[in-house]
């Protein structure tokens, strides 16, 4: 735990022991909901024995993955973790590819800035339509575009209908269109998944990312997929990465997660409700603005004479709560912008008390 928290407290000037307690983390963004009590006894019911078997190998933990997310095994290769496969499809495309600003940073630091071709979006507030993906790569040269939706940090999220419009259009341009739909579960509109056959196979030029750490609440299982119907692009990334990517406990927790998905969509459906609450909550907080998220996170501008560095020292020094400085990231410019995770409700009213007291008196 302590690794994890490193980074900030270094950052901020603050410090952790591991006898502290109370200290909220709202950088990390997992499901507070799941998993449930009875899946985690499950698990542990099975620890020794997975501790000492060796996991299956790629061909097994693909077919699990497929049977996961109910699309063909052909069309699915399993990572450990959404890092390994983003690694792997990178180094696939060897001219340039489009990224919309800002974004999760790890696609466009494996590829590094001269081949990307960037579209910024703050001049447009953080909220882009098809339409101007579309018109601004009209006369771009690149062979992907990428796509993180909903968006990271944003929150902005584009319905299933406009991105099937997109890959379309892509499709029509000889370019690739790359999805990572890691937070989609957290939406409120149903049904937003691509991972699905008939979407695939109708668009060869679609390639689908999907963190299971995000909305299953399993980060340290270190569970990723990748789909296309592209099925030389799968083959050749089961091949680049390990035989044994995926450990037991990964292996395991896929083959049980079915008989558990009444509690997932529960959890969902309870995390878009705190979350409803929590934007509410963040509105009525002087000096911010709220970015509307369909995500398990808020992107907020700091509109106090305060900047984002400043106010994320504050709330860690004074009140034990880590937030996201953003201002590091590229798209934002100056330190105007934080990100804070979705948690529970009791857990949220924390770091909204703590941001009311510290920037009333600005």
């Amino acid at each position: 735990m302590a690794g994890n928290y490193s980074e900030y407290i270094k950052r901020y000037g603050g410090y952790w022991r591991k006898e502290d307690e109370g200290l909220y983390d709202y950088c990390y963004l997992v499901n507070p909901f799941f998993p449930t009590q009875s899946l985690t006894e499950n698990m542990k019911e099975h620890f020794d024995i997975l501790m000492r078997e060796y996991p299956s190998g790629m061909e097994v933990n693909c077919e699990l993955a497929a049977a996961m997310l109910g699309i063909r095994k052909e069309y699915v290769c399993v990572g450990n973790g959404t890092s390994e496969l983003i690694k792997s499809l990178m180094e696939h495309f060897t001219e340039k590819i489009g990224v919309v600003y800002p974004t999760f940073e790890e696609y466009p630091n494996r590829k590094g800035k001269i081949k990307l071709v960037p579209m910024y979006t703050k001049d447009m507030d953080y909220e882009y339509s098809v339409d101007a993906l579309m018109e601004y790569y009209s006369d771009k040269e690149c062979d992907a575009i990428l796509l993180v939706n909903p968006d990271n940090p944003s929150g902005h999220f584009i319905e299933q209908e406009d991105l099937l419009r997109l890959s379309k259009w892509c499709l029509s341009k000889s370019k690739m269109l790359v999805v990572d739909e890691s937070f989609v579960d957290f939406a409120d509109v149903p049904n937003q998944t691509l991972l699905d056959n008939d979407i695939l196979s109708n668009n060869p030029n679609l390639i689908v990312l999907k963190s299971i750490s995000k909305s299953y609440g399993v980060p340290g299982l270190r569970l990723g997929v990748i789909a296309t119907a592209n099925e030389e692009l799968i083959r050749n990334m089961k091949k680049d990465v390990a035989i044994w990517n995926i450990n037991s406990f990964a292996e395991y927790y896929m083959q049980i997660i079915g008989e558990y998905r009444d509690d997932y969509e529960v959890a969902l459906a309870r995390i878009r409700e705190v979350r409803k609450e929590f934007v509410q909550d963040l509105n009525g907080v002087s000096g911010l603005k709220v970015y509307p998220t369909q995500a398990n996170y808020v992107m907020c501008k700091i509109t106090a004479k305060i900047s984002s560095r400043n106010l994320a020292e504050i709330m860690l020094s004074k009140y034990n709560i880590l937030i996201k400085d953003l201002s590091a990231k590229d798209g934002f410019g100056i330190g105007e912008y934080i990100r804070l995770s979705v948690k529970t409700k009791e857990e949220n009213e924390v770091v909204i008390r703590a941001l009311e007291e510290v920037l009333k008196v600005l």
